[in-house]
């Protein structure tokens, strides 16, 4: 029986460790500024955004072609601009502009990564855009795994043309009860990006994207966010897509697709 306290001051001192620490375990960011021409990209300019906290994000920022729209692009929890570089070209090649925003902490941008920071900086983004005078109904909202949350969040209090959401969770807990289900996440986690709720405040056009050999944020998720979502939506699965390699399978030509389809019912 002597056993029973040091189990349970194990299992306190895990639970702690997952208040304190989850954001360790969520965020993994590169923090090397790099310029776009040195990724390969020639016409998109680098942007630098300061925050109501002092903080200064940097964006890369391809204009959009007369009458095209112009992608808001909000990266995962892993990613920067320049390991993004193909994918933002891939985007333009139809004329088509390009924000992308690297998180606090990633891609040069200042400070730390937060939900509550991440949520509020692609409202900065949004606002700078609109600054620009690029109107709502030609911005459309890319949220790419962990980023889906600022995209869903986003769109929900903000007008858009349409939200794309690029193999979506449902939240971090569920995320994390794959691993650990021993543990109550949904108490510990500080950033839950709960995109199965969120969801519910968008009403503008949304699109689904799920590679369905995801082995980071299972297929399932992605189809209970689009289950979660109002009309009108879209889902489009791809067989054999894992978690970062939808474009090699044709995952622009899908969204993009999906744009045109909204634009011309404006």
């Amino acid at each position: 029986m002597e056993i029973i306290p040091w189990l349970v001051g194990a299992y306190v001192l895990l639970c702690a460790g997952a208040y304190f620490g989850n954001r360790v375990f969520m965020y993994h960011p590169d923090p090397m500024r790099v310029a776009p021409a040195e990724a390969g990209l020639g016409g998109v300019g680098e942007i630098e955004l300061k925050t109501p906290d002092g903080e200064t994000l940097i964006a890369w920022y391809s204009k959009a072609k007369p009458g095209q729209p112009t992608i808001l692009y909000f990266h995962g929890n892993a990613a920067n601009a320049a390991n993004r570089a193909d994918k933002i070209d891939t985007m333009r090649s139809r004329g088509a502009g390009v924000f992308y925003l690297n998180n606090r902490g990633y891609g040069g941008s200042t400070g730390k990564p937060t939900e509550a920071h991440n949520v509020a900086d692609a409202g900065t983004a949004y606002a700078y855009l609109r600054a620009q005078g690029i109107a709502a109904k030609d911005i459309v909202l890319y949220g790419e795994s962990l980023g889906s949350g600022q995209a869903t969040q986003l769109g929900s209090k903000e007008e858009a043309a349409a939200v794309i959401l690029e193999a979506p969770l449902t939240s971090t807990a569920d995320v994390g009860r794959r691993t650990y289900f021993f543990l109550p996440l949904g108490l510990l986690l500080t950033d839950r990006f709960a995109n199965i709720e969120d969801v519910k405040g968008v009403y503008v056009p949304l699109l689904v994207l799920h590679g369905e050999q995801d082995g980071v944020i299972p297929v399932q998720m992605g189809k209970d966010v689009y289950a979660a979502a109002n009309e009108p939506k879209k889902l489009e699965l791809f067989p054999e897509a894992n978690h970062a390699d939808l474009f090699e399978h044709g995952a622009w030509d899908k969204a993009w697709a999906f744009i045109e389809s909204v634009r011309k019912k404006r």
